[in-house]
């Protein structure tokens, strides 16, 4: 039996056709007349352009029996298939004493298999159809997709439906699924950025949070199969679960495809645990000794959550910021104009409790507490302004026409669409999304700098030879150490 790789073939009759009509726009715009511009054709003389609308393919909305919500967007220029379910759940939900637990029974649950299909098996069945399926447990949600060519739809979905209601967690899988998170928890402490990130986040949510603890050897070594069988079965049942469906199908036809390929899966009463919430950091300095010649540098406090009206104006304060290394105003000035660090960012972000704000960068260690100082610096006379016309107009542009490309494609928006109805925005979010980014003023854009940054109430974490640093941390705040072991950092004052 060969693999199924005809969907190449279509792929790139796409491709040709789309670079057909490319070149064929070019080869008119070279053999056309040139005439020089005139005074009113001069481009400061045209006027502005017409605001962008952005109006995507509504997606039809299903709720089957067993309670499970369908998002179906049909789209039938390739012969192609793909769903992506949302399933609520997620680490948060974890025992303290079993952190590690929603990952690993993610991947488990795809590298097992079902009693069908065991994990080696579905890997060949999948490679014959040229398909994919993953499971993947994170922070607040979890989420199963397949892609697949339309014409193995039942083949796909059957595969689907079977791995979500029933995998096997064997216990050699979890064994080997463990043994590699430990080794990977072992090797972390390896890479000073991702300690400082991750020691940052710990600061800033604590580490006994659901938002901010880490999975140790201990934790790991704690879990066991039942409790990994235990997770699946309190959280994966129809009513917990959003399918975005998308490719070339008629919604009538993959609506009774997936009645009946998850026939037989009852809805269930789930009982969330409390997820505690989250409180602001004790501003600082944290320190984490590394014998090294760069520090890596991690600044800031909780930022806002998901459905913060303000969102539409971070983003553009964010970019004249600090998002973007070469165009805002952090890499200007620490990589350009001071030669501070090669990569320097940050900005507010959001999350389900509350995103982080945050600067980060790497500098050698001999300039640590001049970086540190510089971007505290570039935050205070963001906060105070004045924000430029030209570099609020290209940050504002610049975010409205990425947008556009963000949703290129069907499975792209029907996926945002789930997504977004899963943490609770308003129905009509992607569709306003432009609009109201297109309504954010200057004013907006310099009220919420000043509102949601504080660079005088900042944690500020910094991983890095206390010996080579130019200056004393002290000199920045009182001063937090932090001793890593292989398994979980240990606080101590100085």
């Amino acid at each position: 039996m060969k693999p199924d790789l005809s969907f190449l073939l279509s792929v790139h009759k796409s491709s040709v056709r789309h670079l057909a009509i490319q070149t064929g726009l070019l080869y008119a715009l070279c053999l056309a007349p040139f005439s020089p511009l005139t005074a009113q054709q001069h481009p400061s003389a045209l006027p502005p352009p017409e605001p962008l609308t952005f109006n995507p393919p509504q997606p039809e909305i299903v709720t089957l029996e067993n309670g499970m919500v369908l998002y179906i967007l049909e789209d039938n220029e390739l012969p192609l298939f793909n769903v992506k379910a949302y399933i609520r759940t997620g680490a948060i939900y974890e025992p303290p004493d079993k952190v590690g637990l929603a990952d690993l029974t993610g991947r488990v649950m795809r590298t097992g298999g079902t009693p069908t299909r065991p994990g080696d098996q579905l890997d060949e069945e999948l490679a014959f159809i040229a398909g994919s399926v993953e499971v993947n447990i994170g922070q607040s949600h979890g989420t199963a997709s397949l892609s697949v060519l339309a014409r193995h739809i039942d083949t796909g979905l059957d595969i689907f439906a079977d791995l979500l209601m029933n995998p096997t967690l064997p216990q050699d899988k979890i064994d080997l699924a463990k043994r590699r998170t430990t080794e990977g928890i072992r090797r972390r402490n390896d890479n000073p950025r991702a300690v400082a990130s991750r020691e940052f986040y710990k600061v800033i949510y604590g580490k006994d949070s659901p938002w901010g603890r880490h999975a140790t050897v201990e934790t790991v070594q704690n879990i066991t199969r039942n409790d990994m069988v235990a997770f699946h079965s309190k959280y994966f049942h129809p009513n917990n679960t959003m399918l975005a469906v998308s490719g070339d199908f008629t919604s009538d036809d993959i609506v009774a495809r997936i009645r009946e390929a998850f026939q037989g899966w009852e809805r269930a009463e789930i009982d969330f645990l409390e997820v505690p919430g989250v409180r602001d950091p004790q501003p600082g300095v944290y320190h984490i000794e590394k014998d090294v010649n760069q520090s890596s540098i991690y600044i800031g406090h909780l930022g806002i959550n998901n459905l913060n009206p303000d969102w539409y104006a971070i983003r553009i304060m964010n970019r004249i910021y600090g998002v973007g290394t070469f165009t805002s105003r952090l890499g200007k000035e620490i990589r350009s104009a001071r030669g501070l660090a090669y990569s320097v960012g940050g900005g507010v972000t959001r999350g389900p409790a509350r995103g982080p704000f945050y600067i980060s960068c790497q500098t050698k260690a001999q300039t640590t507490v001049e970086a540190i100082t510089v971007m505290l610096d570039i935050t205070r006379k963001m906060r105070e302004g004045p924000i430029l016309d030209e570099e609020f107009e290209f940050s504002k542009n610049r975010l409205i026409n990425s947008d556009v490309f963000n949703y290129a494609s069907s499975s792209a928006i029907v996926d945002q669409k789930v997504y977004y109805k899963y943490y609770g925005f308003p129905d009509d979010y992607l569709e306003s999304y432009i609009v109201r980014t297109q309504a954010v003023t200057k004013d907006d854009a310099l009220r919420v700098a000043r509102e949601y940054m504080h660079p005088d109430k900042v944690a500020i974490v910094v991983v890095g030879n206390e010996k080579k640093l130019d200056k004393p941390l002290s000199t920045l705040g009182p001063v937090t150490r932090i001793e890593l072991t292989p398994t979980e950092g240990k606080t101590e004052n100085q």
